[in-house]
């Protein structure tokens, strides 16, 4: 039985999410999940659903942690916030993952705080799955080291392998490093020396440089670059794909009587197919972007999410600890002191 532990107060809608999120997952078999918030709060959302109470069990919390409060400082003072607890029961082995929707610079400083980074490892990314032409690919760092050095983009190409290995079935993945462009003069200094290093290591597949461009085409399954580079790419994908929703609806919408007429029987058969390729662009669907790294698996979510993500991290979490990827990752790190 995986035990999944959920920061239930965090993210825009609050437990109204987490909640919808956890209940709808239960028709996962294998695993029970641990509710971390006000209890009063937790129990008046439970009570709209029907679900088996043996696998949701509420751990009542006093405090909770805001966007707006310094990450670190929250994480040392808050010591019974919702988020603090829960990582604490994954640290303590009460709990096989954690999934939260809350602030991300707290999630990503308690996963080093208070879950704690395994040895060998020099900064644990934020990765997650974007959608390609050919399926999807893993995009790391997403958010977590704005400023990096060539090795610690060594790490995250090595365990971003993994990860697709493991939990896509893909072998040999192949892995790029975010460029200006297909030469090996251009790039700055990071990537100039990151590209040296990911070239001597022979036992992963490091296919090259790879432009903005070539990760929509599916060129590779693994993308490698700097937090800062790596957050942009993945904002511009979510605004994209909102941006040709709203083209399409809105063509439709203002479209003369009569164009829509003539229009309307292909639209109803290009509907769902069309629908469903959009869809694809909607990076909440392939479910949390989990910290690569850490002695326990951390997940964070959308804040903005409405349960649908949550329901498909938990799957995710279930799968990630089923696999023991964690320990699998740390395997493939050199175990020796890094400097802080």
């Amino acid at each position: 039985m995986v035990r999944i532990a959920i920061d239930a107060m965090g993210g825009d809608l609050g437990a109204k999410a987490m909640v919808k999120g956890a209940v709808e997952s239960l028709k996962e078999e294998g695993m029970k999940l641990l509710l971390f918030g006000e209890e009063d709060v937790l129990k008046a959302e439970l009570s709209s659903y029907s679900y088996d109470p043996e696998r949701i069990e509420i751990v009542p919390c006093s405090e909770n942690i805001s966007i707006h409060e310094s990450p670190v400082m929250a994480i040392r003072r808050k010591k019974d916030s919702s988020l603090v607890r829960g990582m604490l029961a994954v640290k303590n082995e009460e709990a096989d993952a954690f999934i939260s929707a809350g602030s991300t610079g707290a999630v990503l400083a308690g996963g080093q705080l208070v879950v704690g980074r395994e040895k060998g490892v020099y900064r644990p990314p934020l990765a997650a799955l974007i959608p390609t032409k050919n399926g999807v690919c893993l995009l790391t760092d997403c958010g977590a080291n704005v400023d990096a050095k060539p090795e610690w983009l060594h790490q995250f190409a090595k365990m971003g392998a993994i990860y697709m290995e493991e939990m896509l079935q893909i072998k040999n993945p192949s892995i790029g490093l975010v460029n200006i462009g297909a030469e090996e003069e251009k790039g700055n200094s990071l990537v100039k020396a990151a590209m040296q290093i990911l070239r001597e290591d022979t036992d992963y597949n490091f296919i090259g440089s790879v432009e903005a461009r070539d990760i929509v085409e599916g060129n590779c399954s693994v993308v490698v670059c700097d937090a800062f580079v790596g957050n942009v790419v993945l904002k511009m994908y979510e605004g994209v794909g909102k941006m040709l929703l709203s083209v399409i609806t809105d063509t439709i919408k203002h479209s003369g009587p009569l164009a829509l007429l003539a229009a309307f029987p292909a639209a109803l058969l290009l509907k769902k197919p069309l629908m469903k390729r959009l869809k694809k662009f909607d990076a909440k669907q392939y479910g949390g972007a989990p910290i690569l790294g850490l002695k326990g698996l951390v997940i964070k979510v959308h804040g903005n999410t409405d349960g649908k993500e949550v329901t498909t991290a938990i799957k995710q979490a279930k799968d990630f600890a089923e696999k023991k990827l964690t320990k699998k990752i740390a395997e493939a790190i050199d175990f020796k002191e890094v400097e802080e």
